[in-house]
């Protein structure tokens, strides 16, 4: 099969979307043998997509791990241009609004809609809303007659990215739609789409790398000595729930004084913001605090076995391939039960949920878990169990390519 995957970002662009799409690009390389294509943006991050002033990648073709990958240009200056007026007309709730949000949060890629409609593939998969790329996917898919499968990700709390009915007019016109949990494949299919075409596919990880660091080599690596290590390790936004950690670390230390933090990730905008939180502190404070920023995938088996509770307390996600990562890594982990999360993580089995935005719930949460050590061995074996039976890579890669198969079946029956 010929696949053409549409994404914002990929390899060595760091983020969730990105990794699935290039593992699941590899995997149906090595497997199945398909010839896989993707185009993506020369961008690191989002904030790419509005921000010309921020480091890019070169433009073009390369081979990784066996998928030709192309990267196009973002035009992001002409995304700011529309940051203020979006942002007046989000607020005053101004009639069709939607369409400045979609400007102004890009990617904005002249040609793209072409290349995708004269590129020879089979079927088209684009990942992920509310990103302007995924219209150009289904555009040029229906002008040439092929499937068009989603990825949405989405996060109906976040009414700004995702209360826009463009997107799910789209859906309703795609050939197929993957949903990462059950709770998002009911939320598209209560918006309209048709139940027969929404596919339930989770998301996965590579539990191997993970389980060949030991706990205290990895601290040892970082300088955390035999320390308790709280970590937050994922994408820095303002969402993500990263201040929450901060703000209840405070609590913590009233009961475990001598546990640290480790806060890793690929440094945005919004780590100014808790660069300045920190500062703000004392320096004992200030010393129990570990900053890692632009990790490899090559570390992040190391981050993740330096912890011993990963806190993710995001508000909203559409799954959390970090919780997969700390559970291969024989971690327990907290969540917010918010969105998506309370469908990924059994409270009291493999992790904690807290409320989102709760300090006190969290610390507490924290303290439960690193002063019961047994009990938090217990969560974190039943996430590695949980993971290494239904969310490697292998497994969930051959899910995807069945939802490809059905989608090209029902793509061939309509022209028939």
């Amino acid at each position: 099969m010929k696949i053409l995957h549409i994404t914002q970002g990929y390899s060595p662009a760091i983020g969730g979307t990105e990794w699935l799409i290039q593992r699941v690009s590899e995997e149906l390389v090595q497997q199945f043998g398909d010839e896989v294509t993707v185009f993506t943006t020369n961008r690191y991050n989002g904030e790419g997509f509005f921000n010309p002033k921020l480091p890019r990648m070169p433009i073009g073709w390369e081979k990784i791990n066996g998928v030709n990958v192309r990267r196009f240009p973002v035009y992001s200056h002409i995304s700011q241009m529309f940051r203020r007026p979006q942002a007046l007309a989000y607020r005053l709730r101004l009639p069709k609004n939607e369409y400045l949000r979609a400007i102004s949060g890009g990617p904005i890629i002249p040609g793209l809609r072409q290349a995708i409609r004269e590129f020879p593939a089979d079927l088209i998969a684009a990942s992920s809303f509310p990103l302007l790329h995924m219209f150009s996917a289904l555009g040029s898919a229906q002008e040439t007659g092929r499937p068009c499968v989603f990825y949405g990700g989405l996060h109906p709390e976040d009414d700004w990215g995702y209360q826009r009915p463009m997107i799910y007019r789209a859906i309703e016109q795609s050939t197929g739609y993957v949903a990462y949990t059950k709770f998002e494949a009911d939320y598209v299919i209560q918006q309209g789409a048709s139940p027969e075409r929404v596919f339930v596919v989770g998301l996965g990880v590579d539990p191997e790398p993970f389980a060949q660091v030991s706990s205290d080599e990895a601290k040892q690596r970082l300088g955390f000595d035999h320390k308790p290590v709280v970590g937050f390790i994922g994408q820095l936004g303002g969402h993500k729930g990263v201040d929450t950690i901060l703000k209840a670390m405070p609590i913590v230390w009233q009961v475990v004084p001598d546990a640290h933090l480790l806060i890793a990730g690929a440094r945005t905008m919004f780590a100014a913001r808790l660069e300045q939180l920190i500062q703000s502190w004392s320096k004992e404070e200030q010393d129990k605090i570990t900053l890692h920023y632009n990790f490899s995938n090559e570390e992040k088996p190391a981050l993740f076995a330096a912890v011993d509770v990963f806190a993710y307390p995001s508000g909203y996600e559409s799954f959390g391939i970090a919780f997969l990562e700390a559970w291969a890594a024989n971690k327990p982990v907290i969540g917010c039960r918010r969105g998506a999360v309370p469908w990924v993580i059994q409270a009291g089995k493999d992790g904690l949920l807290v409320d989102y935005q709760s300090e006190q719930m969290l610390a507490e949460a924290i303290i439960m878990l690193l002063t019961n050590p047994v009990w938090a061995n217990q969560l974190a074996e039943f996430g590695r169990q949980k993971v290494r039976s239904r969310y490697t890579w292998s497994t969930v890669a051959k899910n995807f390519r069945e939802v490809y198969v059905e989608a090209s079946k029902r793509s061939q029956n309509l022209v028939n």
